[in-house]
C-alpha cells in the first residue's frame, strides 16, 4: 500500500461537554499531569548491580503504579476541590481492564465507576528507548472518559535513591486502541498478513474472564499492541528525553547505562562514550561542556569496570 493509499489515523474523541462528569474528567487529567511535582514514594534503592538496572520496570513496576494511585488520591484537592465526589476514590484492579478505576467507596452509589485509567509504569532508563508494554484491549470496552496513562520514572540519584516520575503520556484509551489497529493494518511495514480480529466484547469495565483483546492474524514477533512502535508516542518520547536528571539529559543517561551489557568490551564502551559526547556537543552547541560530561561518564565507567561502585 502506497503512502497515498493509507487512510488517515483515527481522531481522538473525548466525552461530550454535556456529560455530567465532564468537569471531573478534565480535573483528573490535570491531576495526572501534576504527578511529577506531587508523587510520593517510600522506596529507597541502593547497591544495585549494573546488569540488574534494566529489570526495574518489571520488578518495581507494580509498586510504582500503586504509588501513582496513592498520589492521585492525595491530589483530591485538584480533581475534586468542591468535594462533590467524596464517596469516590481511585482504586487499582491489576487483573482486569482498566488497571485503575474511580470507584464509589460505598455500596449503592450510582454510577459505581465514573472513569478508568489504564496505567503503565515505564523505567525510562531501560535499554529500549521506548516503553515495551503491549496494549491489546479492543476499542469497544473503553468508556469515553477512560485514559491510557504512561508514567516514566527513574531513581533520584540515577543508580540509587527514591523513584521520581516525569511528565506522563496521556491518551484516550479508546483512541489508543483504534490507533494501534490502524497502524497494524495500514502503516506497519513487512509482508505478513495485516488483518486484526476484533473482540466481540463491548461492555465497559469488563470482568477478568471477558475476552477483551483484539488478535492480529499474523504476529510472529509478538509485537502487536506495542503502542510506542506505532508512532503515537514519538513526539512525546523525543521531548521526554530532553528532560534532565542530576543535571544531565535523560537521553545521555539512557545511552550511557545501556552500554553495560555482559558482552560489552572496553572498546565498545569507548565508542559509545564518544557517540554520547558527539550527540551532546550537537544538542548543547558547546563541545567543551559536552566533552566534560563525557569525561565524567568515562570516569564512572572506569569505576564500574573496576568494581568500585556497585551499580
Amino acid at each position: 500500500m502506497s503512502k497515498s493509499e493509507i487512510p488517515e489515523p483515527p481522531e481522538a474523541i473525548e466525552p461530550s461537554d454535556s456529560w455530567e462528569h465532564h468537569g471531573l474528567f478534565e480535573s483528573v487529567k490535570k491531576a495526572v499531569f501534576s504527578l511529577p511535582s506531587r508523587f510520593e514514594s517510600s522506596l529507597n534503592i541502593d547497591g544495585v548491580l549494573a546488569t540488574d538496572l534494566f529489570a526495574f520496570n518489571s520488578s518495581l513496576g507494580a509498586t510504582i503504579e500503586q504509588q501513582v494511585v496513592n498520589s492521585l488520591n492525595k491530589l483530591r484537592s485538584v480533581w475534586d476541590p468542591e468535594q462533590e465526589y467524596a464517596l469516590y476514590e481511585f482504586e487499582r484492579q491489576p487483573q482486569t481492564f482498566p488497571d485503575v478505576v474511580l470507584k464509589a467507596s460505598a455500596p449503592n452509589v450510582k454510577p459505581a465507576i465514573i472513569m478508568g485509567i489504564e496505567l503503565k509504569g515505564w523505567y525510562v532508563l531501560a535499554k529500549e528507548r521506548e516503553p515495551s508494554f503491549r496494549y491489546k484491549v479492543t476499542p469497544a470496552v473503553c468508556a469515553p472518559a477512560d485514559l491510557l496513562v504512561v508514567v516514566p520514572w527513574a531513581l533520584s540519584n540515577v543508580i540509587s535513591g527514591s523513584p521520581i516520575v516525569f511528565e506522563p503520556f496521556v491518551m484516550g484509551a479508546r483512541h489508543a486502541s483504534e490507533y494501534r489497529n490502524w497502524y497494524w493494518r495500514h502503516k506497519r511495514g513487512g509482508s505478513s498478513k495485516k488483518d486484526v480480529r476484533i473482540s466481540s466484547a463491548n461492555s465497559h469495565y469488563p470482568t477478568k474472564s471477558d475476552r477483551i483483546s483484539d488478535v492480529p492474524e499474523s504476529d510472529s514477533g509478538g509485537n502487536f499492541g506495542r503502542l510506542a512502535r506505532s508512532g503515537a508516542m514519538e513526539e512525546y518520547i523525543s521531548g521526554l528525553f530532553e528532560e534532565k536528571l542530576a543535571g544531565i539529559q535523560l537521553a545521555a543517561w539512557q545511552r550511557f547505562l545501556s552500554m553495560f551489557t555482559e558482552s560489552a568490551t572496553n572498546k565498545d564502551i569507548d565508542i559509545a562514550l564518544q557517540k554520547i559526547a558527539d550527540n551532546l556537543g550537537k544538542s548543547l552547541d558547546n563541545p567543551d561542556i559536552a566533552r566534560k560530561v563525557a569525561d565524567n561518564f568515562r570516569h564512572i565507567a572506569n569505576l564500574i569496570d573496576g568494581g568500585e561502585i556497585p551499580i
